[in-house]
């Protein structure tokens, strides 16, 4: 037996590096070249990109104060926040999706101690905006949130958490591997972030000759306030 198993290895080492040698190169680099390439399954595309167009569109944290400060400040001065809010959320999105994760599934108790620490900034940001004075007031001696400022708030930010794991969680075979469906992903939430944000700055900063009025403006915070703090609610019990 087993001289019979050796001939039958010697066969088949004859056969593929003899007249058969190239088939068998052609068939290694064929599965070399497949496992290099993008395969994207379009129906898990199409949902995560529902999914993507959902939650970068409808009122959130960010959007709401993008809105209040392109108000506030117009649509130039707020750029340097809406950059700060894609790329930091676009950031985000790798830094869990290639790993980070991990330690929050070590020390569990962290992402709940995030959640409430972003809520608490939240609500005091929702006070802020309630008792703000008129345009004219606020461009006197306030100023805009900033880059880096807009970038870190993403990480105390429950709802960027819950879009940001459930997307991970529903749409990670969009690709044939995981790294690939996160780089992926990270593409695809730029994409749809940006235009995204981009209108809710734009809409606040329309809102702005108006807002100049103090009897207009005082009614407008009372109600971009409680909208922002009712924001946090269902997030926090995800």
């Amino acid at each position: 037996m087993a001289l019979s198993m050796s001939t039958l290895v010697g066969v088949r080492c004859i056969g593929a590096d003899g007249a058969h040698g190239k088939p068998r190169n052609h068939r290694r680099r064929r599965r070399m070249t497949g496992t290099s390439a993008l395969h994207v399954h379009l129906d898990v595309l199409a949902g995560f990109v529902a999914f993507g167009v959902v939650a970068a569109a409808t009122p959130g944290p960010n959007n709401l104060m993008l809105m209040t400060s392109g108000a506030k400040f117009g649509f130039a001065r707020t750029l340097p926040h809406l950059a700060g809010v894609v790329l930091g959320f676009s950031l985000m999105v790798a830094l869990v999706g290639l790993g980070l994760d991990a330690v929050f599934q070590r020390v569990p108790q962290l992402l709940p101690v995030m959640r409430i620490l972003g809520s608490l900034y939240m609500l005091w940001l929702a006070m802020k905006i309630a008792f703000a004075g008129p345009i004219g007031e606020v461009e006197g001696g306030g100023s805009p949130l900033g880059f880096f400022a807009a970038a870190a708030f993403q990480w105390v930010n429950p709802k960027a958490w819950v879009a940001i794991l459930g997307a991970l969680a529903a749409y990670a075979p969009m690709t044939d591997t995981y790294a690939q469906s996160v780089a992926l992903m990270v593409g695809l939430f730029t994409a749809i972030t940006l235009p995204s944000a981009g209108a809710w700055a734009l809409f606040g900063a329309a809102l702005k000759r108006l807002l100049a009025d103090p009897r207009a403006v005082r009614p407008f915070n009372l109600v971009m306030a409680v909208i922002l703090a009712a924001s946090i609610a269902p997030m926090l019990f995800e």
